[in-house]
């Protein structure tokens, strides 16, 4: 029996392709994922916390020159030393920056942000304080409530009255519901969040086992309650978000949406969501944003009290 002639091959169809900006997004995100599973070991132990600053001692008023007469008070320091033309201990510098907090994303720690926190201090701030909390930690709420009691802490120890907050994704999230919910707007200045999902995103996996995560979806009780009303909020908030970021699904949860709320949300383009805290270009936005007036301070550069967009390359 004769065979049929062999049928001609079938036209290849089309497959999805990887953009190339995606598929560089994705490569930096796994040299990223590489160094910091390096770093991560080095950021499992709490971060040292300087000595809270001893008073100087009073000034002395019963000194006495060599002729016999009282000579001008002269204050002295703990260490002993003379500090000239001081008969108190000077108030902080109306430059001094408020300190910043640090805080790191879900199954992190403080070493996600080794490169920011070099790049902060290069820039000049000198109170830097990254803080751990547990991966244990079930409830978003209760890791604000302990937040707000490392701020307090942290402002005491300072002498600042308020505080600067960067936090990477559940970090940001924690941080803002200690701003919206806790009365934290008090003692905030400014929350800057990246790749936080303030709208809930629809990836979470272990959903099931951790129950901050389920709180990270969309439609949570958490996220329910940040969408309810802030009148008076006095935090001013920046969002960084990522049109390639692969963790908030939809990408546009990543920004602060809230009426009340003084904010805006920065786009960045051509990385993902491991990178946005060690970024160079991100680090850059983040110091401006920091070192950015509050209102009143300076009409023409102080952050509006809308809610704005803006992008970063």
């Amino acid at each position: 029996m004769k065979l049929p002639p062999p049928l001609p091959p079938l036209p290849r169809l089309p497959g999805p392709r990887m953009s190339s900006a995606l598929l560089g997004a994705t490569a930096l995100e796994l040299a990223v994922l590489v160094g910091h599973l390096i770093a991560y070991p080095f950021g499992l132990t709490p971060e040292r916390r300087p000595p809270r600053p001893r008073p100087t001692r009073p000034a002395r008023t019963d000194a006495h020159g060599p002729d016999g007469g009282e000579t001008a008070p002269r204050a002295t320091t703990s260490g002993g030393e003379a500090a000239p033309h001081a008969a108190t201990a000077l108030p902080l510098a109306a430059d001094d920056a408020p300190p910043v907090v640090l805080l790191h994303g879900f199954i992190d720690n403080r070493s996600a942000f080794v490169v920011l926190r070099r790049a902060l201090t290069r820039h000049g701030h000198r109170h830097l304080e990254s803080l751990n909390y547990s991966p244990l930690t079930r409830d978003i709420r209760a890791a604000a409530d302990l937040l707000g009691l490392h701020v307090e802490e942290i402002c005491a120890r300072t002498g600042h009255s308020r505080v600067d907050i960067v936090g990477h994704s559940l970090g940001g999230l924690i941080a803002r519901y200690y701003v919206q919910r806790l009365g934290g707007d008090r003692r905030v200045r400014t929350l800057v969040t990246l790749g936080t999902p303030h709208g809930g995103t629809a990836v979470a996996p272990g959903a099931g086992i951790y129950p901050i995560v389920r709180q990270m979806r969309g439609g949570s009780s958490v996220i329910e309650e940040l969408r309810t009303p802030a009148p008076g909020c006095r935090t001013r908030f920046v969002s960084f978000w990522s049109e390639l970021d692969q963790v908030m699904v939809p990408v546009e949860t990543a920004c602060v949406d809230h009426p009340d709320l003084d904010a805006v949300n920065v786009r960045v383009t051509g990385i993902g969501h491991l990178a946005l805290p060690v970024h160079p270009t991100v680090a850059a936005a983040i110091l401006e944003a920091l070192d950015a007036p509050e209102a009143g301070e300076d009409t023409a550069t102080a952050t509006g009290s809308s809610t704005g967009a803006t992008s970063a390359a």
